[in-house]
């Protein structure tokens, strides 16, 4: 879908200013409320918009140690091998990948031994084959999506 200059600048209100009402975000912007709103359903709808929640801390929850952690499986069992990852509570995300391993999971942990625990828990799960661990020493990046949204929005033309 397009993202416009407006669109662009809902974005990064959205997520700058998360807790703010929509009838304040018209009025920084200019606009109708019933516009902003209209713009947030659309982008909603189409899959732009997919959470808002509030973004969580595994480590002020107690985990601060993060992993990826690479899985192999067997041959025609990634699906439940995927399956049973989403009953890890520790595996914060999963994705199927090219290249060496077929999962890469984010993992969070108390501490070094309870990431062991983790990962044993991983290999007994039937279709794995193996697993391969990265520990995480510093976050260098942090997750954040308002560059691509201003990429994205400059590149409609429209920003």
């Amino acid at each position: 879908m397009a993202v416009d200059a407006l669109d662009t600048r809902i974005l990064r209100l959205l997520i700058e200013q998360p807790r703010t009402s929509v009838r304040e975000y018209a009025r920084i912007l200019g606009v109708a409320r019933g516009t902003v709103q209209a713009r947030i359903d659309r982008m909603e709808r189409d899959g732009v918009i997919t959470a808002t929640g509030p973004v969580l801390s595994p480590a002020a929850l107690g985990h601060p140690v993060l992993a990826f952690v690479h899985v192999e499986v067997t041959q025609g069992h990634l699906d439940e091998v995927g399956d049973a990852l989403a009953g890890v509570p520790e595996i914060v995300e999963a994705f199927s990948i090219t290249g060496g391993g077929d999962l890469l999971t984010r993992v969070v942990a108390r501490d070094a031994g309870h990431l062991e625990d983790v990962i044993q828990r991983l290999i007994q799960l039937p279709g794995v084959v193996r697993t391969r661990t990265e520990i995480a020493l510093r976050e260098r990046v942090p997750h954040r999506l308002l560059p691509l949204v201003e990429a994205v929005g400059r590149r409609s033309g429209t920003a």
